[in-house]
């Protein structure tokens, strides 16, 4: 028994003295903070590197607009990277949607290693590795169902570059306001033409005029409408301009 107790202590007087020699080597981490390597892998345990790895999965795991946007596309039929992005690009894909052709492929490897996509095998043997074609699992179909419910789609209204302008162009200089507007006037009414002539050709692809596309479509020629009036009726209001009535009132409630 006593001799236990003397190989014991003199393991705690071992192990105490290494740590008080790699104390003295000058590392810039201590034996405390830092668990010690694993001999068969040299590396520190990866306890420590994937500490947050669940988070950042978890964000890795979730479905950007450019993933909804293609798998909808692919689940319309399949298609390779670079056919899908013709076909958004076709569809005048900036219009609706912040989505760029690198995303594309970048979602295609994502949705792909999730479940939602599936690779299809080429039709020629020889088929070159950037024309993989992919389709809409029913994973993906039901993933982007989920996607759809949620409630930031209906809840968020757009801050267009327009309004922040409109806010600080009491600081413009003389005749800027009005010519800045006739320039928006006219930008408008170059959209609205475009709007139409694509409206015009979705009816051809699409045959009838009840399709979200032509929905879509209708809504932003309606929005570009609407804000043409609104800008002619303010460039009529102009010499009408003028400031607050009662500045005091804001001033009051201000915090102290």
């Amino acid at each position: 028994m006593p001799v236990v107790v003397l190989e014991q202590e003199t393991e705690v007087r071992a192990v105490t003295k290494k740590k008080m020699k790699r104390k003295s080597n000058g590392g810039a981490r201590s034996a405390q903070s830092l668990p010690e390597k694993s001999a068969a892998s040299n590396r520190w345990p990866l306890v420590l590197a994937t500490a947050r790895k669940p988070e950042r999965a978890k964000r890795g795991q979730e479905l950007t607009t450019p993933d909804l946007v293609v798998l909808s596309l692919l689940a319309e039929q399949p298609m390779y990277g670079y056919q899908a992005n013709m076909e958004l690009e076709r569809r005048e894909i900036w219009d609706w949607a912040e989505v760029s052709r690198p995303q594309v492929y970048y979602s295609l490897e994502k949705l792909a290693g999730m479940g939602l996509l599936r690779k299809l095998e080429p039709r020629e043997r020889k088929a070159r590795l950037h024309r993989d074609t992919f389709e809409t699992t029913e994973q993906g179909r039901t993933a982007l169902a989920d996607a759809l419910e949620r409630a930031e789609w209906i809840t968020q209204r757009d801050r267009p570059a327009f309004l922040t302008w409109l806010a600080l162009s009491w600081l413009a200089r003389p005749g800027v306001f009005r010519k800045q507007l006739k320039k928006r006037r006219k930008f408008l009414l170059k959209e609205l033409k475009r709007e139409k002539a694509t409206l015009t050709s979705i009816y051809a692809e699409v045959g009838h005029k009840f399709h979200e596309a032509v929905w879509m479509v209708g809504l932003m020629i309606s929005q570009l409408q609407m804000e043409i009036r609104w800008n002619r009726h303010l460039e009529q209001s102009l010499a009408r301009r003028a400031r607050a009535v009662y500045p005091s009132v804001f001033s009051e409630n201000l915090p102290k």
